[in-house]
């Protein structure tokens, strides 16, 4: 353990029975904890404070130490047979959430234990990559994203929400692997495991993808989209959307409101960039546009409008430029994940949003 950490918090037990006493070490042993022990005293005060879990036997709630802490959450009081009704009642005075009866509650107790020792997630970031036209290569831009995001985590979860589009898993070469799809996943509602969910997808160099079906093909529904996007986030992981014009009203409204960045392809010529103008700009009744905090990448073609002249025609600067990458299409046709290694003109530009990304978690914090 470094030394610049402090050693994890340990929970409070409080009981002066030595059966009783031997019991809870045992089930705090078996869900990995190690125990703080104190009835009185400055150090039962402290670790009332700052223990997460305080066990508190039937044997001491009567004490005068005990009956002068504080109300806090996370108190269970534990009893050896079942109680008499004033243990009860002072179950209830000290606020305690539950009385776990031994043996009977004993897997009960190892799970609350476990659940309290568990350290919070940080939540996952949010990307939302589209495009002010179609074939703007969105959907090679958020492959690109997700793999270069990969690496030296636990995944990333990069999510397909064109039901019509054949299949995200298309471009990363994961049409045959096995896995969920949008079809599978389509009456999600509410809250989901984020892990069970992560485990369930096709995975390739650590990005998991949830694609549209070829079989079955049909809408995103807006509240699966939600489910499926906040259990990966709960559960720490960053994901990409790929968010193409021909998704739904209500599910672009959806990623878009929580979008932690939103990235606008801008194909490089006039009728895309007047395009762009109209999603980034507030409509007639001053409503802010779905795509109002956008950073724009531009996608360069032949012939086609330089960056400034892009950014004067949507009225925003350019964050990146995208340049001819030669090997992009025959990969995506080959079944090829996007290259992103650091010569390569997607994992530039990857890394460029990744690190506006970064910027803005230090500025949030």
């Amino acid at each position: 353990m470094s030394a610049f950490r402090s050693p994890p918090p340990r929970p409070l037990v409080a009981s002066a029975d030595e059966d009783l006493l031997d019991d809870l070490l045992r089930l705090l042993a078996a869900a990995g904890a190690e125990a703080e022990v104190a009835t009185g005293g400055p150090a039962l005060r402290r670790a009332h404070r700052e223990a997460p879990l305080v066990l508190l036997g039937t044997d001491v709630l009567a004490a005068a130490p005990v009956r002068a802490l504080p109300r806090r959450p996370g108190v269970v009081v534990v009893a050896a047979e079942e109680p008499p009704a004033p243990v009860w009642a002072a179950a209830v005075e000290l606020g305690a959430e539950r009385v776990a009866v031994l043996p009977a509650d004993e897997g009960w107790l190892v799970s609350r234990v476990a659940s309290a020792l568990r350290r919070p997630v940080d939540r996952g970031r949010l990307v939302v990559v589209g495009g002010s036209c179609g074939g703007a290569g969105v959907s090679t831009l958020a492959a690109a994203l997700a793999l270069t995001a990969a690496p030296g985590g636990d995944g990333v979860l990069l999510v397909d929400t064109d039901g019509w589009g054949g299949g995200l898993d298309l471009l990363l070469g994961a049409e045959r692997d096995e896995g969920l799809r949008w079809p599978d996943l389509a009456g999600l509602r509410g809250r989901v495991a984020g892990d069970a969910l992560m485990a369930a997808l096709p995975e390739v160099g650590g990005v998991s993808v949830l694609a549209a079906s070829r079989s079955a093909p049909g809408e995103v529904p807006a509240e699966a989209l939600t489910a499926v996007v906040e259990a990966a986030r709960a559960g720490g992981w960053p994901v990409v959307v790929d968010l193409p014009r021909t998704a739904g009203p209500e599910a672009a409204a959806a990623v878009l409101a929580e979008a932690d960045l939103a990235v606008l392809v801008v194909p490089a010529r006039l009728r895309a960039a007047s395009a762009a103008r109209l999603l980034v700009s507030p409509g007639g009744d001053g409503r802010a546009a779905p795509w109002s905090a956008a950073q724009l990448v531009v996608r360069s073609v032949p012939g086609g409008l330089s960056a400034d002249e892009v950014a004067d025609v949507v009225g925003r600067p350019v964050m990146g430029e995208l340049g001819t990458d030669r090997s992009a299409l025959s990969r995506g046709e080959q079944g090829r994940p996007p290259q992103v290694g650091v010569r390569s003109p997607l994992g530039a530009l990857s890394r460029r949003l990744l690190a506006a990304l970064t910027v803005v978690d230090g500025a949030a914090a």
